[in-house]
């Protein structure tokens, strides 16, 4: 299995943006935590951060029958990107949406998700352990539609 991992604008700031909503782990620990899950699991996986909305289109349209799955936290990206939705709609890949922090306990704002309707699921407020939990939905998802339960 292949699994696409896309992180948005600023989450390469982890450990140094606002400890107190996003915790004290850095983004080269958090890349090292998925890569050895994804090891554990027999996982292949493909990691990108950027704050450019448009590297993270070219990364999803690219995974186009390349990746079984996408891990998405788009970040801020997350309340004002049709562009990011549109791409995950186009590729038709099965993707978690993720966020570190509880987004429906925040801002007025953060409540609304574009990417949402092109995604299997979301986790939210599970801290960095989400893109975990993530991938192994992909997982399920997988085994599930290799079995026609999907």
């Amino acid at each position: 299995m292949k699994i696409l991992v896309l992180n948005g604008p600023n989450i390469n700031m982890l450990g140094i943006r606002e400890p107190s909503i996003y915790g004290k782990e850095n983004y080269a620990s958090l890349l090292a935590k998925i890569q050895n899950y994804a090891d554990e699991r027999g996982v292949k996986l493909k990691m990108l951060q950027s704050n450019h909305e448009g590297v993270l289109v070219d990364a999803i349209q690219e995974a186009y029958k390349k990746f079984d799955g996408i891990v998405i936290n788009p970040a801020a990206y997350t309340h004002t990107s049709v562009a990011l939705l549109d791409a995950l709609k186009a590729v038709g890949i099965p993707t978690v949406e993720v966020h570190i922090s509880d987004v429906t306990k925040r801002e007025a704002f953060r409540q609304i998700s574009y990417v949402r309707e092109a995604c299997i699921a979301t986790i939210a407020g599970h801290g960095t352990d989400g893109y975990l939990e993530a991938i192994d939905l992909l997982i399920e998802h997988k085994k599930a539609k290799k079995n026609g339960k999907i």
